[in-house]
């Protein structure tokens, strides 16, 4: 479907209005292979229940794993880090968290499973992660190109206990590989290289400590010794999502608060919320932030001086090259946008209409969509992209400018 965004600036008649989001992904999809791996039965409240939730959610049940929705909330089933099922064949769809979490799993099994995907998932970085689990013993067998997905696993008999992993194009990898350690049943050390923001990678930490496990980090490299127990686990919501609606206070002079977002969270994204308070155009480097750099390029036409965004030289290989996204419709509003190798330079002035094309990216979608609630004409294409992550978006934006602009 597309969606013409509604510009309401100018016409908000109430300015602090409450809305609430979706669970977070990221500890949505962490919470649920900790608890399939704890022993007992885990109770996970507030959980995302979007495209790539569900697709993780239905990996884990064809490797055996006991799930049942109750309500709002999931009870999961731990399998106390050892599968019963010696082979299996799954697929990840275009979930990139579960396409990064679950191999690492698979690695520490017993046996031979085969790991599916979309045509979009066979374009994503998968060969950092690979070269690490076979440092660990496992046996890739790769179908179609090397180092990329489709791929059979065979889990490593006697994992070593020392590996290397490069998070530069991913922090996920390290995050993968520290999750499953457990199933070693012996103490494991990762080590990792390259340049990239490890916010994502000290939730992971702290999670795994929640459930029970041991992680300890020392001169840059994380030993996981001990296992998980079942627990009861409440899931903050999504700070990602949340963002888009602080964006829009941003360029609106509104005052939306989404329900639950606490400086104290433990999602990386808070950062953003937190560089807008002060922000209005310069520089600055979204590694740690990275899933907001279209959400920032998506407002900075209306910010005070050019916007030059940073350190995301590693979201050209994510659902769409999203720096070319970025460049491709803000040019299209009229924007002018330099881009370069690890980001963008944008310049303020008034978008103008036009057809944002999404490239299949639920980022895209709700980005600039919030662009369009401050210029005429700005319609989302295949804006049903956004079920992703947050598949009520649209229709929480549309109650949320009803609200906004009531008499």
């Amino acid at each position: 479907m597309n969606y013409p965004v509604k510009n309401i600036y100018g016409k908000t008649n109430n300015q602090k209005i409450s809305v609430n989001v979706v669970g977070s992904k990221s500890i949505t999809a962490r919470a649920m292979l900790i608890s399939a791996l704890a022993e007992g039965e885990s109770v996970l409240f507030g959980a995302q229940f979007s495209d790539d939730c569900a697709t993780f959610l239905q990996c884990l049940k064809t490797l055996g794993i006991e799930v049942e929705t109750d309500g709002a909330a999931l009870k999961i089933k731990g399998c106390g880090g050892r599968l019963k099922k010696d082979k299996a064949e799954i697929n990840v769809g275009s979930a990139g968290t579960a396409a990064r979490f679950l191999p690492a799993f698979l690695a520490f099994q017993n046996g031979r499973y085969v790991i599916n995907c979309s045509q979009q998932m066979k374009n994503r970085p998968v060969q950092p992660l690979t070269s690490a689990l076979s440092q660990l013993g496992a046996k890739i067998e790769f179908f179609e190109k090397e180092g990329s997905f489709p791929f059979a696993i065979e889990g490593a008999a006697s994992p070593a206990t020392s590996l290397e992993v490069d998070v530069s194009k991913s922090s996920q990898f390290l995050s993968a590989l520290l999750i499953s350690a457990v199933c070693a049943g012996k103490p494991i050390t990762v080590k990792p290289y390259g340049s990239h923001g490890l916010d994502y990678v000290n939730m992971t930490a702290e999670m795994q400590r929640a459930f029970g496990a041991e992680v300890k980090e020392e001169n840059g490299a994380f030993t996981v010794c001990g296992g998980y127990r079942a627990r009861n686990y409440t899931i903050e919501p999504d700070i990602s999502a949340a963002c888009y609606f602080y964006a829009a206070n941003k360029i609106l002079g509104t005052e939306i608060c989404v329900e639950g977002v606490g400086s104290r969270s433990l999602q990386g994204d808070i950062k953003f919320i937190k560089l807008l308070q002060t922000f209005d155009g310069g520089e600055v480097n979204a590694a740690s932030f990275s899933d907001q750099a279209l959400t920032l390029a998506a407002i900075a036409p209306y910010l005070g001086s050019p916007t030059r965004i940073t350190g995301i030289g590693h979201i050209r290989a994510q659902e769409c090259d999203r720096i070319k996204a970025i460049a491709y419709n803000l040019a299209a509003m009229g924007v002018k946008c330099e881009e370069f190798a690890d980001g963008v330079k944008i310049y303020p002035s008034q978008p103008k209409p036009a057809i944002i094309k999404t490239f299949g990216d639920h980022r895209v979608a709700m980005s600039f969509a919030v662009t369009g609630l401050r210029a005429d004409g700005i319609v989302i294409e295949n804006a049903e992209v956004c079920s992703k992550t947050f598949k009520e978006f649209f229709t929480v934006l549309d109650n949320l400018c009803a609200r906004l602009t009531a008499g």
